[in-house]
Protein backbone atom coordinates (compact mmCIF):
# COMPACT_ATOMS: atom_id res chain seq x y z
CA UNK A 1 0.00 0.00 0.00
CA UNK A 2 1.75 3.87 -0.50
CA UNK A 3 2.11 5.47 1.97
CA UNK A 4 -0.93 8.34 0.87
CA UNK A 5 -2.89 8.93 -2.39
CA UNK A 6 -4.44 12.44 -2.80
CA UNK A 7 -7.17 12.69 -5.20
CA UNK A 8 -9.20 16.18 -5.57
CA UNK A 9 -12.58 16.36 -7.27
CA UNK A 10 -13.29 20.04 -8.60
CA UNK A 11 -16.91 20.77 -10.18
CA UNK A 12 -19.72 23.19 -10.00
CA UNK A 13 -22.88 22.33 -7.67
CA UNK A 14 -25.23 20.18 -9.61
CA UNK A 15 -22.79 17.91 -11.44
CA UNK A 16 -22.19 15.21 -8.54
CA UNK A 17 -18.69 15.77 -7.32
CA UNK A 18 -19.53 15.06 -3.61
CA UNK A 19 -21.35 11.34 -4.83
CA UNK A 20 -18.56 10.69 -7.39
CA UNK A 21 -15.80 11.19 -3.73
CA UNK A 22 -18.43 8.85 -2.15
CA UNK A 23 -17.83 6.41 -4.61
CA UNK A 24 -14.31 6.30 -4.46
CA UNK A 25 -14.17 6.63 -0.74
CA UNK A 26 -15.90 3.39 -0.82
CA UNK A 27 -13.58 1.31 -3.05
CA UNK A 28 -10.25 2.68 -0.78
CA UNK A 29 -12.14 1.89 2.52
CA UNK A 30 -12.97 -1.89 0.46
CA UNK A 31 -9.19 -2.24 -0.27
CA UNK A 32 -8.41 -1.94 3.19
CA UNK A 33 -7.07 1.55 3.17
CA UNK A 34 -7.41 4.47 5.85
CA UNK A 35 -9.47 7.39 4.30
CA UNK A 36 -10.18 11.21 5.34
CA UNK A 37 -12.85 13.11 3.57
CA UNK A 38 -13.39 16.78 3.27
CA UNK A 39 -16.04 18.63 1.54
CA UNK A 40 -16.01 22.51 0.80
CA UNK A 41 -19.68 23.32 -0.72
CA UNK A 42 -19.24 27.04 -0.81
CA UNK A 43 -22.41 28.22 -2.99
CA UNK A 44 -22.93 25.36 -4.36
CA UNK A 45 -26.95 25.83 -5.15
CA UNK A 46 -26.06 28.60 -6.89
CA UNK A 47 -23.88 27.01 -9.70
CA UNK A 48 -20.47 27.86 -7.15
CA UNK A 49 -17.78 25.56 -6.55
CA UNK A 50 -18.09 21.64 -4.98
CA UNK A 51 -14.18 21.07 -3.97
CA UNK A 52 -13.97 17.63 -2.01
CA UNK A 53 -10.78 16.26 -1.11
CA UNK A 54 -10.03 12.53 -0.36
CA UNK A 55 -6.67 11.37 1.72
CA UNK A 56 -6.36 7.44 1.19
CA UNK A 57 -3.30 5.24 2.80
CA UNK A 58 -1.47 4.22 5.63
CA UNK A 59 -1.42 7.14 8.51
CA UNK A 60 -3.42 9.50 7.09
CA UNK A 61 -4.41 11.97 9.74
CA UNK A 62 -5.57 14.98 7.69
CA UNK A 63 -8.00 15.76 5.15
CA UNK A 64 -6.48 18.35 3.79
CA UNK A 65 -4.52 18.48 0.72
CA UNK A 66 -1.60 21.26 0.20
CA UNK A 67 -0.63 22.92 -3.34
CA UNK A 68 1.66 20.24 -5.15
CA UNK A 69 0.06 17.46 -3.34
CA UNK A 70 -2.62 15.83 -5.43
CA UNK A 71 -1.89 12.87 -6.96
CA UNK A 72 -4.91 13.33 -8.79
CA UNK A 73 -7.46 15.69 -10.00
CA UNK A 74 -10.78 15.05 -11.39
CA UNK A 75 -12.04 18.12 -12.76
CA UNK A 76 -16.27 18.14 -13.70
CA UNK A 77 -15.54 21.27 -15.72
CA UNK A 78 -12.87 23.21 -17.09
CA UNK A 79 -12.92 26.30 -15.08
CA UNK A 80 -12.77 24.16 -12.15
CA UNK A 81 -9.60 22.56 -13.78
CA UNK A 82 -7.82 25.32 -14.11
CA UNK A 83 -8.45 27.14 -11.04
CA UNK A 84 -6.98 24.03 -9.03
CA UNK A 85 -4.55 22.41 -10.81
CA UNK A 86 -1.65 24.01 -8.70
CA UNK A 87 -2.67 21.28 -6.20
CA UNK A 88 -1.51 18.66 -9.28
CA UNK A 89 1.93 16.66 -8.24
CA UNK A 90 4.58 17.54 -11.15
CA UNK A 91 3.81 13.63 -11.98
CA UNK A 92 0.35 13.56 -11.02
CA UNK A 93 -2.93 13.21 -13.16
CA UNK A 94 -5.44 15.20 -14.33
CA UNK A 95 -8.97 14.19 -15.61
CA UNK A 96 -10.98 17.03 -17.05
CA UNK A 97 -14.54 16.98 -18.48
CA UNK A 98 -14.69 19.30 -21.27
CA UNK A 99 -17.64 20.94 -20.14
CA UNK A 100 -18.00 24.73 -19.28
CA UNK A 101 -20.37 26.10 -17.04
CA UNK A 102 -20.40 29.88 -17.16
CA UNK A 103 -19.92 31.47 -13.92
CA UNK A 104 -21.90 34.60 -12.76
CA UNK A 105 -19.04 36.85 -13.18
CA UNK A 106 -18.82 36.41 -16.20
CA UNK A 107 -23.17 36.09 -17.25
CA UNK A 108 -23.33 39.38 -16.07
CA UNK A 109 -19.77 40.87 -18.03
CA UNK A 110 -17.62 41.45 -15.22
CA UNK A 111 -15.20 39.36 -16.67
CA UNK A 112 -14.69 36.64 -19.29
CA UNK A 113 -14.08 32.87 -19.31
CA UNK A 114 -10.66 32.07 -20.03
CA UNK A 115 -10.06 30.66 -23.88
CA UNK A 116 -8.27 27.31 -24.55
CA UNK A 117 -8.30 26.18 -21.04
CA UNK A 118 -7.49 22.65 -22.04
CA UNK A 119 -4.48 23.31 -24.28
CA UNK A 120 -3.04 25.52 -21.64
CA UNK A 121 -3.09 22.52 -18.67
CA UNK A 122 -2.00 20.13 -21.35
CA UNK A 123 1.08 22.32 -21.50
CA UNK A 124 1.32 23.02 -17.30
CA UNK A 125 0.39 19.28 -16.40
CA UNK A 126 2.49 16.14 -16.79
CA UNK A 127 -0.59 14.25 -17.90
CA UNK A 128 -3.65 15.82 -18.54
CA UNK A 129 -6.79 13.87 -19.89
CA UNK A 130 -9.81 16.07 -21.38
CA UNK A 131 -12.67 14.22 -22.36
CA UNK A 132 -16.22 15.16 -23.01
CA UNK A 133 -17.92 13.31 -20.23
CA UNK A 134 -21.31 15.03 -20.38
CA UNK A 135 -21.56 13.27 -24.01
CA UNK A 136 -21.02 9.98 -22.87
CA UNK A 137 -23.05 10.51 -20.29
CA UNK A 138 -26.10 11.28 -22.28
CA UNK A 139 -25.09 8.38 -24.63
CA UNK A 140 -25.04 5.90 -21.61
CA UNK A 141 -28.55 7.49 -20.72
CA UNK A 142 -28.41 10.89 -18.86
CA UNK A 143 -26.20 13.58 -19.14
CA UNK A 144 -26.36 13.73 -14.56
CA UNK A 145 -24.42 10.17 -14.90
CA UNK A 146 -21.09 12.78 -15.79
CA UNK A 147 -19.61 11.74 -12.47
CA UNK A 148 -19.91 8.31 -12.66
CA UNK A 149 -17.99 8.50 -16.43
CA UNK A 150 -15.19 10.28 -14.43
CA UNK A 151 -14.75 7.96 -12.29
CA UNK A 152 -14.51 5.08 -14.51
CA UNK A 153 -12.03 7.06 -16.34
CA UNK A 154 -10.07 7.74 -13.09
CA UNK A 155 -10.41 3.93 -12.37
CA UNK A 156 -8.03 3.11 -15.03
CA UNK A 157 -5.30 5.17 -13.38
CA UNK A 158 -5.92 3.98 -9.75
CA UNK A 159 -4.51 0.20 -8.38
CA UNK A 160 -7.98 -0.57 -7.27
CA UNK A 161 -9.44 -3.56 -9.08
CA UNK A 162 -12.63 -2.72 -11.03
CA UNK A 163 -14.79 -5.32 -8.97
CA UNK A 164 -14.69 -2.70 -6.14
CA UNK A 165 -15.91 0.14 -8.01
CA UNK A 166 -18.50 -2.02 -9.76
CA UNK A 167 -19.31 -2.68 -5.40
CA UNK A 168 -19.07 0.75 -4.40
CA UNK A 169 -21.55 1.95 -7.59
CA UNK A 170 -23.92 -0.89 -6.38
CA UNK A 171 -23.82 0.40 -2.58
CA UNK A 172 -23.58 4.16 -3.13
CA UNK A 173 -26.07 4.48 -6.06
CA UNK A 174 -30.13 3.89 -6.03
CA UNK A 175 -31.42 0.94 -7.06
CA UNK A 176 -33.26 2.33 -9.89
CA UNK A 177 -30.28 4.60 -11.51
CA UNK A 178 -27.66 1.78 -11.36
CA UNK A 179 -27.92 0.08 -14.66
CA UNK A 180 -27.33 3.83 -15.88
CA UNK A 181 -24.76 4.54 -13.71
CA UNK A 182 -22.79 1.28 -14.74
CA UNK A 183 -23.17 1.93 -18.51
CA UNK A 184 -22.38 5.24 -17.93
CA UNK A 185 -19.19 4.13 -15.58
CA UNK A 186 -17.95 1.82 -18.71
CA UNK A 187 -18.25 4.20 -20.69
CA UNK A 188 -15.42 6.03 -18.76
CA UNK A 189 -13.62 2.92 -18.50
CA UNK A 190 -13.37 2.60 -22.23
CA UNK A 191 -12.41 6.28 -22.81
CA UNK A 192 -9.88 5.91 -20.49
CA UNK A 193 -7.91 2.98 -22.74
Amino acid sequence: MPKIINVLLVGVGGQGTILASKVLTHVAIAEGYEVKMSEIHGMAQRGGSVVTQVRMGEGVYSPVIEPGEADFIVAFEQLEAYRWAHFLKRDGVMIVNTQKIVPLTVLIGATTYPENILDDLKERVGRCIGLDGLKLASEAGNAKATNVVLMGVLSKYMDFPEDSWRNALVERIPAKLLELNQRAFAFGVAEAK
